[in-house]
């Protein structure tokens, strides 16, 4: 029961649209696709397959967020919406994670075995997201929206694009609600653009030092 109460506490704390629990309880679906999966999960534990896949697919039809009855979930788990979310067989996600709609936790189809990313505490995925893989998303991790990430994310960090790079480490946990933001990310791109812009001022300053660029026209001597 308490952890139950932590649940909604978590959705309380992180949606700024929450109302009371009894709200939250009654018509969120995401604490909905959690609960049906805790049961579905204690089935697939028992080696009861089928009413295990009966009750998740139950619960897709309902929620819209299919999660397979042998992925391991921990505790306060947040899904916001929850819409389109797909969470795989092998699947392993920590405490006090945030998935937004639309999320993956898949795999490539090359893998066997483990075959589906491993989620750490404290992780917030953004609006679909994808990944996919057998690798571990670190502790305190953002992904931004849509961002497709198919290697293993540092603890800390923040990963964005198609593919997903990471493009901060912070090293250091902060409170979850300051870390709800899936607007003010780094774009990777512009940041290798403005290096590569640096580096070109500071070789074209170099020439006109040495005298190979000429001031008016900047031609080459």
């Amino acid at each position: 029961m308490g952890n139950f109460i932590d649940t909604l506490n978590a959705y309380k704390a992180r949606d700024p649209a929450a109302p009371g629990k009894l709200q939250i309880f009654i018509l969120y679906p995401g604490v909905h696709a959690t609960i049906n999966h805790r049961i579905a999960h204690r089935l697939w534990r028992w080696k009861l397959r089928f009413p295990a896949r009966l009750v998740a697919n139950w619960s897709r039809f309902w929620t819209g967020v299919e999660i397979h009855p042998a992925a391991k979930i921990g505790k306060r788990l947040v899904i916001d919406h929850g819409l389109g979310i797909v969470i795989g067989e092998t699947t392993e996600i920590g405490d006090d994670v945030l998935l937004y709609q639309g999320v993956t936790l898949g795999g490539t189809g090359k893998d066997q075995g483990k075959r589906h990313p491993t989620i750490g505490n404290n992780v917030l995925v953004g609006a679909g997201a994808k990944i996919l893989g057998p690798f571990t998303v670190g502790d305190n991790a953002r992904i931004a929206a849509n961002a497709v990430v198919l290697k293993e994310v540092p603890p800390g960090s923040t990963a964005v694009g198609v593919p997903a790079r990471v493009v901060r480490i912070d090293g250091e946990q902060t409170d979850f609600a300051a870390r709800v933001d899936q607007i003010d990310i780094t774009d990777p791109l512009a940041v290798e653009l403005a290096a590569i812009k640096a580096q070109l001022e500071l070789f074209e300053q170099h020439c006109r030092e040495q005298g190979c660029i000429k001031e008016t026209d900047h031609e080459t001597v």
